[in-house]
């Protein structure tokens, strides 16, 4: 006998997603970021440099699409998929122009609300398991910052049966409506942990792949790609690179002088 009882239940109205303005402000704790290395938000601190890079390369390539709705995954589970999903927000919050939405979709290990400090009763699996209809309990404004994270706290129920439901339809549909000055991130599952990727990768307009130096194979690589078709690569980025003695942040010119050019 097939087992209904945990089914999502059918929405009382239309989706909307809260605007930052609606959301309650949560400011993190500044211990708690440094230790989840979360360095996004400083612009001054030389660690970010990485993640201003990339922000620049990612707002080229969606403005260049007509984009702005996109996931991190990875082949293998801790190749710092979430980690990079969470800088590369912050770092995107900084620009004025832009309203930043950062989805926590990694239901059954989800890590952005542990890597923020942000407690609650009611995320991401609670609201599609029919819990709450309200996302104003779910999201929180980072701050006074232009990003909202909407956080997961881990569901304890069969997260493919939540993403196949209605009510996750109505929520990506509601996201697409969102205005062309936002750009919205959806941190998901690595692409072979289940099927969950799959199945989020159909409503986004791409996704970008996360590497692991030294563990990501060229043959996981590949077939991450085959697996999420025909949602396109935004790009891959490498993680964890050692790019040699003359610069710890694996570009591979400059050395110690970007120390300097961010101290004061």
């Amino acid at each position: 006998m097939l087992n209904t009882t945990n089914k999502p239940s059918d929405l009382s109205g239309p989706v909307v997603i809260p605007h930052p303005a609606q959301l309650e402000a949560f400011i993190p704790d500044e211990a708690t970021l440094e230790a989840n290395h979360i360095v996004g938000f400083d612009g001054n601190d030389i660690r970010s440099r990485p993640f201003n890079l990339l922000r620049s390369q990612v707002i080229k390539t969606l403005d260049s699409n007509g984009w702005n709705l996109f996931g991190t995954t990875s082949a293998t589970p801790a190749a710092g998929k979430s980690f990079l999903s969470m800088n590369l927000a912050a770092a995107l919050s900084r620009l004025s122009e832009k309203t930043i939405y950062l989805f926590d979709f990694d239901l059954r290990r989800g890590s952005l609300a542990e890597a923020l400090g942000v407690e609650g009763k009611n995320g991401l699996g609670e609201y599609l398991a029919g819990k709450t209809d309200d996302l104003h309990s779910v999201g929180r404004r980072i701050g006074d910052s232009n990003l909202v994270v909407f956080p997961c706290y881990r569901v304890k129920t069969n997260s493919a049966e939540l993403l196949a439901s209605k009510r996750f339809d109505a929520l990506m549909e509601a996201v697409k409506s969102l205005p062309n000055d936002v750009i919205v991130i959806c941190d998901l599952p690595p692409a072979f942990a289940n099927d969950d990727t799959i199945m989020i990768a159909q409503h986004l307009d791409a996704y970008m792949l996360i590497i692991e130096q030294g563990i990501t194979t060229k043959k996981q690589m590949n077939n991450t790609v085959a697996l999420l078709k025909p949602t396109p690569c935004l790009g891959t980025v490498l993680n964890r690179y050692v790019g040699g003695l003359i610069d710890p942040y694996g570009y591979g010119y400059g050395g110690s002088e970007y120390s300097k050019y961010y101290s004061d």
